[in-house]
């Protein structure tokens, strides 16, 4: 798995780049990326760049700043509903006889955060279009060659439009789950894996989540790949292992919490002496390499950093971070369920890295340090792993879950950023979702704000697909699978089949 660290000069000079170009995607213009990158193979090699995918319709769109309401046709899938009738070179100026009515403001920054502009009108006018009280057709308005015409696509109503309350209780949603978990199922390798950590983690947990007995064998062909790939003495150095670790972690702790399949545990026990051994809570653990690498993030005492993990056991690099730090507190609190005698001190000190890191406003920053500001925010998949593990955690008092609660209202004061996080945007989807879901009201609003994109990400073939955004962990040839697995284990959330994702919370509170 690619993780990329952007410091926090980086961020803040990304926030001020991206607040003064309001109609603007890239944020690497010499280099023109996200459009320049490519998949080197899968379902998008044939595409020239990452562009924005535009729904099932089989086009796939530049942002352009020059040209603030329009989208540039950089591709078009052969039998598609828009092949024959739109062309590479396209401007796309319009939908359904009107001209867009506002600019792009699409990037990374507070200021810009989200699809609106040409992006969201074009996604609201293709779900309108699939409405049971449309015809299927969408007139989009293009110029080509300096003159406006207007072309009709049969984009169909087979998936119709999504619910008000989507993705529960929602025909559409629950259509795309059952092709996406048949695709999931489908994508499996012999050994049991999906791929990286992220697929390993959400593929099986989306085929678990959905409750439906007859994706059980996939999930115990990972489990059983999760068991071969771990060990507690795993010491290797630099491979990013602990993205592993936690991707075992919670599988395997769900699925015997599912199954009560008691050759789950003795495997279970091995992956938590490995989280154990690895979390930082002595300097004894630092590489020396790491005073010289990273000189300004070398601990300066015992207690900086204490209590997380970083990529690798113990400190190296950079040390600790919040995204996996929030990621092993939540597999303390699952394996704790399991039966495993978890460390409290320990799970606490993971859950405290978490808090000195929080701002006011319940965001989480990069590490145990709040670095823009008490109610400053960015991207919310640290605020969404930390969220569902103060969620989970059995300590007495209330103040893991008013935490929790924090984490929570403030993904839903700024649902905004959602597809767009740090490391591996599409697994930050997945933990935001998952902190939201602690509050009800703050669920409605993250899915509300973000149905542009569950609509535009969907490609013709019923897959998903892993939009533009400004980090590129992820994006290539396996982008399609990432994309889908998230948005499959977002849409089981509401059936609460996981215990992270509500199963046995009220007889908890109780």
């Amino acid at each position: 798995m690619r993780v990329f660290r952007i410091s926090l000069l980086g961020c803040l000079l990304g926030l001020v780049a991206a607040s003064s170009a309001m109609a603007q995607v890239h944020y690497y213009p010499e280099t023109r990326f996200p459009w320049t990158q490519r998949a080197d193979s899968g379902e998008d090699a044939e595409v020239p760049g990452w562009f924005y995918n535009l729904g099932i319709t089989g086009l796939r769109a530049e942002l352009v700043e020059d040209e603030p309401r329009a989208l540039l046709v950089r591709y078009v899938f052969a039998d598609t509903p828009a092949s024959g009738q739109v062309e590479v070179g396209d401007w796309i100026v319009g939908v359904n006889e009107a001209d867009f009515a506002t600019e792009h403001r699409n990037g990374y920054g507070e200021a810009v955060f989200g699809g609106d502009g040409p992006i969201a009108e074009f996604a609201a006018a293709l779900e309108s279009a699939q409405s049971d009280t449309a015809d299927g057709r969408l007139v989009l308005r293009l110029r080509r060659d300096g003159e406006t015409r207007e072309v009709t696509i049969d984009v169909g109503q087979d998936y119709g439009a999504y619910s008000e309350t989507f993705p529960e209780n929602c025909p559409k949603s629950q259509r795309v789950l059952g092709d996406l978990l048949e695709y999931l199922v489908a994508q499996q390798r012999e050994d049991g894996s999906f791929g990286d950590a992220v697929h390993n983690t959400f593929a099986p947990l989306a085929l678990l989540g959905s409750g439906e007995a007859r994706y059980l064998e996939a999930v115990e062909r990972n489990v059983r790949y999760h068991c071969r790939a771990t060990r507690a003495d795993d010491r290797r150095r630099f491979d990013l292992i602990n993205w592993d670790y936690m991707a075992a972690a919670l599988v395997m702790s769900e699925y015997y919490l599912a199954t009560e399949a008691e050759w789950v545990l003795p495997e279970l026990q091995q992956v938590y002496d490995h989280l154990h051994g690895g979390q930082y809570v002595r300097m004894s653990q630092i590489n020396p390499r790491a005073r010289e690498t990273h000189p300004d993030d070398f601990p300066r005492g015992p207690q900086d950093a204490y209590g997380g993990w970083g990529h690798n056991p113990g400190f190296e690099g950079y040390g600790p971070i919040a995204m996996l730090t929030g990621q092993g507190a939540l597999a303390y609190a699952l394996m704790q369920r399991c039966g495993i005698e978890v460390d409290a001190k320990r799970q606490d000190a993971a859950l405290e890295f978490l808090h000195r890191g929080t701002g006011a406003n319940g965001y989480v920053w990069y590490k145990d340090q709040i670095g823009g500001g008490p109610e400053g925010w960015a991207d919310m998949g640290r605020t969404g792993a930390a969220g569902i593990a103060n969620r989970l955690a059995r300590f007495p008092g209330n103040r893991y879950q008013e935490r929790a609660l924090a984490h929570a209202r403030v993904i839903g004061a700024h649902p905004q950023s959602f597809p767009d996080t740090h490391g591996s945007p599409p697994m930050g989807m997945a933990y935001t979702a998952l902190a939201a879901n602690i509050d009800p009201e703050s669920f409605r609003l993250l899915m509300d704000a973000n149905r542009w994109w569950f609509t535009l990400a969907q490609c013709h073939d019923g897959t998903f697909y892993y939009q533009p955004n400004r980090d590129n962990a992820g994006y290539g040839g396996d982008s399609r699978l990432t994309a889908s697995c998230v948005v499959a284990f977002i849409y089981t959330i509401p059936r609460h089949s996981l215990v992270m994702t509500g199963k046995s919370w009220d007889e908890e509170r109780e």
